[in-house]
């Protein structure tokens, strides 16, 4: 499958922030400089959406700067759409970077005069923006509010211009950083439905997603990478990752009541209640079957109603790989 978006052994530090007190003090000392990224390969194939998950400083944000050629790497290359970053006006058109950064955008303006400017600096032809910004708005639901300045736009409604914004010039890929943050919960859901039914769905877009929100990426993304302290720790199929360093089996067992009290082999992990029922969790030690489970179960006298296998979930996954990372500086 052809790759949308390549990254090969990327490197990106910066000059760590000093204070007024530590300039004067330590003058004549060599500034500390902080490293972002690591040595990061990345692919992304064309007309995926492709997650990029990792703690507060994992360096999601200098990566999608680095392919957005707004920075240069120190080291390493970066390939999108077949163009290298280093060439920012062949690479420009073909993306679209959404952000949340509300401060790029002109406040006294309204939502369609702000488009307006962006077409220009974005090289649409006058002779189809209109148009252009006329679609975009309705697909974004705000032509009703195109006149309104975008200072009273909610969050949800300034996030949609930015997506229209990236849209303006139709680039084959799209580099979102944190789309649906600061909104609420049914805006977050709105957005993520546009997403993937119209942008990736009707449009064919290829996206790479930065978030912190892990059910989103299960929801949304065919695959995730996992940045930690500027290093991709895992990558691949959402399925796959969920089941990253797994060693034990799961299963969900309802029943009326539930007088075992399990040992051995079998843990309970979890217990809850409802109309009038038990689901209780159990977990299987290696070398222990589901059958040898339900024998101890029914010859307690327990009348099962269900038995299903329960998957681990990306929160959990993500958890058990930054456990990982720490052990491994300990």
């Amino acid at each position: 499958m052809t790759s949308a978006v390549q990254g090969r052994g990327l490197e990106k530090s910066f000059v760590k922030k000093r204070s007024a007190r530590d300039l004067l003090r330590l003058r004549f000392r060599r500034a500390e400089r902080v490293h972002a990224l690591r040595g990061v390969d990345l692919d992304v194939r064309e007309g995926e959406i492709f997650g990029l998950l990792g703690p507060n400083g994992a360096g999601k944000t200098t990566l999608l700067k680095i392919l957005s050629c707004l920075i240069l790497p120190d080291r390493g290359s970066a390939v999108v759409g077949g163009e290298d970053t280093v060439h920012e006006s062949r690479v420009k058109p073909k993306i679209g970077l959404v952000h949340s950064d509300e401060r790029s955008f002109y406040w006294r303006l309204s939502g369609v005069e702000n488009l307006r400017f962006f077409a220009r600096l974005y090289d649409v032809p006058r002779s189809r923006s209109e148009a252009r910004i006329g679609e975009l708005l309705g697909r974004v639901d705000l032509l009703e509010a195109s006149d309104r300045r975008f200072s009273d736009y909610s969050s949800g409604m300034k996030q949609r211009l930015a997506i229209a914004r990236a849209l303006l010039h139709d680039p084959p890929i799209l580099l979102m950083d944190e789309p649906t943050r600061s909104l609420d919960p049914a805006s977050a859901k709105s957005l993520r439905a546009f997403i993937a039914d119209e942008l990736r769905g009707k449009d064919g877009k290829t996206i790479l997603l930065a978030t912190h929100n892990l059910h989103e990426a299960e929801a949304l993304c065919d695959r995730v990478a996992i940045l930690v302290r500027g290093k991709v720790r895992q990558v691949g199929a959402v399925a796959e990752i969920k089941k990253w360093g797994m060693t034990e089996r799961r299963f969900r067992l309802e029943a009326s009541h539930w007088p075992l009290e399990l040992g051995g082999p079998f843990r309970k992990v979890g217990d809850e209640g409802a109309d009038g029922m038990r689901r209780v969790i159990v977990s299987l030690a290696d070398g222990a079957s589901l059958d040898d489970l339900l024998r101890a179960v029914l010859s307690a006298g327990v009348r099962l109603t269900s038995c299903e296998p329960v998957e681990s979930d990306l929160e959990e996954a993500f958890s058990r790989i930054l456990s990982a990372e720490e052990g491994r500086d300990a």
